[in-house]
């Protein structure tokens, strides 16, 4: 114990003691997305998607690409099929290089352990060189996520700050589906960069807070 009474570190964790007028600093805290069925928002951009793969038995084979923008709820829609119907996920196929296990994925799907296949592109644009991979791809059923509408924006907002633990007024929704980039991957940085300014500045997510951020934006690209 040092003289002046108090301990250099916490015994248990060995962090350095909190000293009195010290502030914690704010840290980004770790979440995982919901991905249950009730918290996967239906509008037109997916309608078509969820409703294809809430029911793989009208697929003419075992086998279905689903494309969509980046942040559009593919992941969510794909744990969704997988939970209910089980079968073999192959995420972000469109990235692979190596078209082998894809190939072999592919070939070996049954309407028992159906493929689901998720990309930002559609197959003609995949990373991979196979042409035998290329012409199964081809005749492969696919579907898609448009981007969004008004809607769907807002309502992902919301499920963005939910995600986070974050409830927040229907007045910031508005604000920011007004003036946001249209589309998943701007709300999703938004949510994202907001409740960083939040937490490091220690205030509530407010229009106000909103404002400050999005004018901050406008200045830089000035």
């Amino acid at each position: 114990m040092p003289a002046d009474g108090l301990p250099a570190e916490v015994p248990e964790y060995g962090l350095p003691a909190m000293m009195p007028g010290d502030e914690q600093p704010a840290l980004p805290l770790d979440y995982a997305p919901r991905l249950d069925a009730g918290s996967f928002v239906v509008s037109e951009s997916n309608r078509d998607a969820e409703a294809w793969l809430g029911d793989p038995a009208r697929w003419p084979m075992p086998r279905c690409v689903l494309v969509g923008p980046a942040d559009a709820g593919k992941s969510h829609l794909a744990a969704l099929f997988h939970a209910r119907h089980g079968g073999v996920l192959v995420e972000n196929a469109d990235l692979l290089t190596d078209g082998e296990p894809l190939f072999h994925a592919w070939n070996a799907a049954t309407a028992a352990a159906p493929l689901l296949m998720t990309a930002q592109r559609q197959p003609r644009f995949w990373a991979h060189r196979l042409p035998d991979l290329a012409s199964r791809l081809a005749a492969t059923p696919l579907v898609m996520i448009a981007d969004p509408d008004d809607d769907l924006i807002a309502a992902v907002l919301v499920k963005r700050f939910a995600d986070r633990g974050l409830r927040v007024g229907d007045d910031v929704i508005a604000y920011l589906a007004l003036r946001i980039e249209r589309s998943f991957a701007g709300a999703a940085e938004i949510v994202e960069r907001l409740d960083a300014l939040a937490l490091a500045e220690r205030r509530d997510i407010t229009v106000p807070l909103a404002r400050d951020w999005l004018e901050g934006q406008l200045r830089l690209k000035l």
